[in-house]
Order: C-alpha cells, then sequence, then structure tokens
C-alpha cells in the first residue's frame, strides 16, 4: 500500500501544478502513463488484500490462533482486510475512468 500512496500522492501534486500554472494534462502520453499507474497500483492493491485475506483465514479458521490467544484480536485484521478490498474497489473505478478519459483523448 506503500507504493499506492506514493502513487496518489504524486498524482495529487501534478494535479496542484497543472492548477496552478493553468496546464491541460489532456496529452495522450501522459494519459496513458496514468492509466498504466493505476493498473499496476489496482494489480497490486488487488494482491496485498488477497494475502492479507489469506493469512486472516489461516489464523483463524486453520490455526485457531484467535480463539485461544487472549491478547491477539483478530476482528482489527478483518477490518483491515476488508478495507484493503474497499482501497482495491477504489482504485479499480478509478483505472476504469482513467480508461474513459484515455479513450477520449
Amino acid at each position: 500500500m506503500g507504493l499506492q500512496v506514493l502513487w496518489s500522492f504524486g498524482l495529487a501534486c501534478l494535479d496542484i501544478y497543472a492548477l496552478r500554472r493553468k496546464r491541460d494534462l489532456q496529452n495522450p502520453i501522459l494519459v496513458s502513463l496514468f492509466v498504466v499507474g493505476d493498473w499496476v497500483t489496482a494489480t497490486l492493491s488487488l494482491a496485498a488484500a488477497c494475502s492479507s485475506a489469506g493469512i486472516v483465514v489461516l489464523y483463524a479458521r486453520d490455526l485457531t490462533v484467535c480463539a485461544t490467544s487472549k491478547r491477539l484480536t483478530c476482528n482489527r485484521y478483518q477490518v483491515s482486510v476488508a478495507m484493503a478490498f474497499l482501497t482495491w474497489v477504489l482504485t479499480a473505478m478509478s483505472s476504469h475512468v482513467m480508461f474513459w478519459i484515455l479513450a477520449s483523448v
């Protein structure tokens, strides 16, 4: 998810720069770079969410670590996995919108 934060921060800085300088970002090469970047971050966030879900299932169901250990709160892990999948859904929607912007340029 660190790459996702860096990618989003870079795009936000580029948007602020373009708004201050009144520049147009509708260059086909630049938009295609954004599309590929969004696809890569969407794929990586899906992989991270799926692997985290696998670890939660391993701890909660297979090893029963959550039932035996009182210090380990598995509910937090489950909530974080749900948020990771929510992040993936939002990133996938963003990459889909960027694809349609690329088609319109």
